[in-house]
């Protein structure tokens, strides 16, 4: 299979993406289930809910993931990117569990087909569950969609078939088919007037205005709302209709419509597949696609799981079945949760705060100040939080490339590609990716614009580093050695001596055609140029004053200071209200001259690999410039950590320290300090400290799992591996972090159904934002020591 063009803008399927099983996917991840292409303008389908047992039920209908919803948990328990995945919905509030199973069928020229089956039983059989399901399905751009089936004013029975054809999909078809042994709701007040529709499919073609089809709840509910309230009102003297009868779609189609939807109401257990067929594949596909499919899909991807995150055979842990199928589910959920994301973003080329004014700020050519809409943009992107946080994040992407890469190289490399494609001639990528009105809907209105001189810690290196260590395991595995290879890519060789992962199963990615050395340079190649225009960026626009305020230190140049805080947070630094003290023109941040360390030392390993020499030098002297600096600018003598530089009333420079995740940034770790040591987990700030847990609380205490996972990747890869005087306890520290970690976030799992943004400092307990599957997902690359 051809996957090169995975790696460009996706604008049309050809030929060359034959059997392609990247284009569908559940890229829709702010709804509970929501279906679409890679394809910025085509078919997008969803599944909304709602129970019958009462009227109030309906102004609840489930549709997109909302912590408000109240479910008892969603979670997807296996998800493969070529493959499909199964999830299961516990909905307490209206008694019914829902499966959602879902199945990639390669063939044909365009994309492939697809079956799901949506089922559903009683959480608790005792109680009554009477749920009504809407699957819908519209079309943005060109092409058109047609129902097949007879209309029927009362509703249909048996299947019901569409067929749509658009430029890129070219002709395909849609059914719906009903599971063998549904029962509809029979009883209730009135029921014998409404004897023709029960039990029956019901249906509506609407059209919608271009653009518009992410507000299908909007239009469909509103359908059913005219219908019911007409019905209603003839029965104002007396008891009202049972729900299930009313709240129905009228069973109309109007001239034009673009945006479909079918309804089923039940009692009890329930079952419907709806199968998308390409007219190419030629490959008919019904229940027993599904019957066989599913279990084959469960099956082979646990083994599978077994072999790239295996648990290392001396880990000693009680609930082991139950914590590997925790971490086959929020690794599911990682890579369940990536989406598609197309549309315009809000960018304020001139907006800056009093102590950035010195800056020159960036104008456009036309002169043009003030918050735009930009051209329209496509990302695919995995998303921190379903719920919260549907959207691309440069700060998380990072951390979440490092698993998914693991699970999916060449996946991990279609989204590492979008996210570079994105970097403008500047150098600029903004920090959050909110593209398009349904992006922007789930975002608050202060948040929305982004900002080209802001920054935000270059996570997405760490993919980059993650990507050439598998390709050097990769080749290491088939024989010759990195030097018969000619990639040292100047890493060196990384001791891990607390366990091999080359012992423990197949190594991560097998099978990926970017792991093979020529293709690997032939990417790396096709990144260099953007990321080194990244780099500057950064350099340029992100740089501190050093030579002012009678610092001393051997280079006068590299000192980095966030752009766009604010006095009580810097939301581009990524640990937003952690304390900084004052904000000043003068003061420099240690956290992004650590990041600028690592990113002028990837940059240096790309370089060298691929034969751009003088680059390489180049960075190699800015890097060691950086380091450093590090020393001279950062390291307190009084306090004996490394901290934040400031300035004071007097013009005088001085250390702004404040013990937590900040200080560990040079070296994650060489030593921990036993004041931010919880039994769950390193937290963001001393427990001693004067603002622990004060004000917004959100990186003042809490336990955040992707430092955590730096700090253990830092122990295990280098101060736990390498012989110094504190080999023996950086050891010891590293197992007894890990095992707080994992113990913690599973039992708060146990406990939640969810996986949480973050962990309290003092009990454990999950807080903010859930499901947060984004780097919380990070677990499973600790228990499998995947660092």
């Amino acid at each position: 299979m051809q996957l090169l063009w995975l790696l460009l803008p996706l604008t049309s399927v050809a030929a060359k993406e034959v059997n392609d099983t990247l284009l569908w996917g559940a890229y829709r991840p702010n709804l509970y289930f929501g279906l679409r292409p890679r394809i910025p303008q085509s078919l997008m389908t969803g599944l909304m809910w709602f129970g019958t047992h009462d009227y109030q039920s309906f102004s609840r209908t489930r549709h997109s993931c909302d912590q408000g919803d109240g479910l008892t948990s969603y979670t997807w328990t296996e998800y493969d990117t070529r493959e499909g995945g199964v999830q299961v919905i516990q909905d307490g509030p209206n008694n019914v569990k829902i499966t959602t199973e879902f199945l990639k069928v390669a063939g044909g020229d365009h994309g492939g087909s697809w079956a799901a089956r949506i089922k559903g039983e009683p959480m608790n059989p005792d109680k009554p569950s009477f749920p009504s399901l809407i699957f819908y399905f519209g079309l943005e751009g060109l092409g058109g969609i047609d129902m097949d089936t007879d209309e029927d004013e009362n509703g249909l029975e048996g299947d019901v078939k569409f067929s749509g054809s658009t430029p890129e999909l070219d002709d395909f078809t849609i059914r719906i088919v009903d599971g063998p042994h549904n029962t509809p709701k029979t009883e209730g007040p009135h029921a014998h007037k409404f004897a023709e529709r029960i039990g029956k499919t019901h249906f509506i073609g609407q059209p919608v205005a271009a653009g518009n089809i992410w507000q299908a709840k909007e239009v469909i509910l509103q359908q059913i709302v005219k219908r019911g309230q007409e019905i209603i009102s003839t029965y104002k003297d007396s008891t009202p209709p049972d729900p299930s009868f009313v709240l129905q779609l009228p069973d109309e189609i109007y001239t034009g419509s673009n945006l479909y939807a079918v309804q089923k109401s039940f009692d009890g257990e329930f079952q419907f597949d709806v199968f998308f067929e390409s007219a190419s594949s030629k490959q008919k596909l019904s229940a027993t696609t599904l019957d066989n499919g599913i279990p084959a899909l469960v099956n082979t991807y646990g083994k599978r799981f077994q072999s790239v995150f295996p648990f290392p055979s001396d880990y000693n842990i009680a609930k082991r079945d139950q914590i590997e199928a925790f971490s086959k589910a929020i690794t599911s959920n990682l890579v369940g949760g990536v989406g598609y994301f197309y549309g315009t973003s809000i960018v304020n080329r001139k907006f800056s705060y009093e102590w950035d004014e010195e800056d020159d700020a960036h104008t456009g050519d036309d002169g043009e100040t003030g918050a735009r809409l930009t051209e329209p943009k496509a990302l695919l992107t995995a998303t921190p939080s379903r719920s919260f946080f549907p959207r691309g994040f440069y700060w998380d992407e990072g951390f979440h490339l490092l698993h998914i890469g693991e699970w999916d190289n060449d996946f991990s490399l279609a989204i590492l590609k979008d996210w570079i494609d994105l970097i403008d001639d500047d150098g600029w990528v903004a920090r959050e990716q909110i593209l398009g009105e349904e992006a922007r809907s789930k975002v608050p209105a202060e948040f929305q614009t982004q900002v080209p001189n802001y920054a935000n810690p270059p996570t997405l290196t760490m993919a980059v580093t993650a990507f050439i260590a598998r390709v050097k395991k990769a080749a290491a595995s088939s024989g010759p050695s990195d030097q018969d290879l000619g990639m040292d890519f100047g890493m060196g060789g990384v001791q891990e001596v607390l366990s091999d992962p080359a012992e423990r199963g197949a190594v991560p990615g097998a099978g990926s055609e970017y792991l093979e050395p020529e293709k690997a340079l032939a990417f790396l190649k096709s990144i260099y140029a953007p990321l080194k225009r990244h780099y500057d960026w950064f350099r340029r626009t992100q740089r501190g004053q050093i030579k002012q305020y009678g610092r001393v230190a051997r280079s006068r140049t590299e000192g980095y200071r966030w752009r766009g805080r604010s006095e009580q947070h810097v939301l581009t630094s990524g640990m937003d209200d952690y304390p900084r003290g004052p904000p000043h023109a003068g003061e420099l941040h240690l956290d992004l001259i650590s990041w600028m360390a690592f990113f002028t030392g990837t940059m240096k390993d790309i370089a060298e690999f691929v034969g751009e020499t003088d680059d390489a030098v180049s960075f190699g002297e800015i890097e060691q410039a950086i380091l450093n600096n590090i020393d001279d600018l950062h390291w307190s003598e009084e306090k004996q950590m490394y901290c934040d530089v400031n300035v004071d009333n007097e013009d005088e420079s001085y250390h702004e320290c404040h013990q937590g995740y900040l200080t560990m940034f040079p070296l994650f770790l060489a030593l921990l300090p036993a004041v931010m040591w919880s039994p769950f987990g390193l937290r963001s700030l001393s427990v001693s400290h004067p603002q622990f847990g004060t004000g917004e609380n959100y990186w003042k205490g809490p336990v955040w799992i992707q430092m955590n996972y730096l700090a253990l990747r830092a122990l295990y890869k280098k101060y736990a591996a390498e012989d110094g005087p504190y080999k023996a306890r950086a050891q010891e520290i590293y197992q007894q972090l890990r095992d707080n970690v994992i113990k913690n976030v599973f039992k708060e799992y146990e406990r939640t159904g969810y996986v949480w943004e973050q962990y309290d400092a003092l009990t454990g307990e999950g807080r903010r934002s859930h499901p947060f599957t984004g780097w919380t997902s990070l677990v499973t690359l600790i228990l499998a020591e995947t660092y």
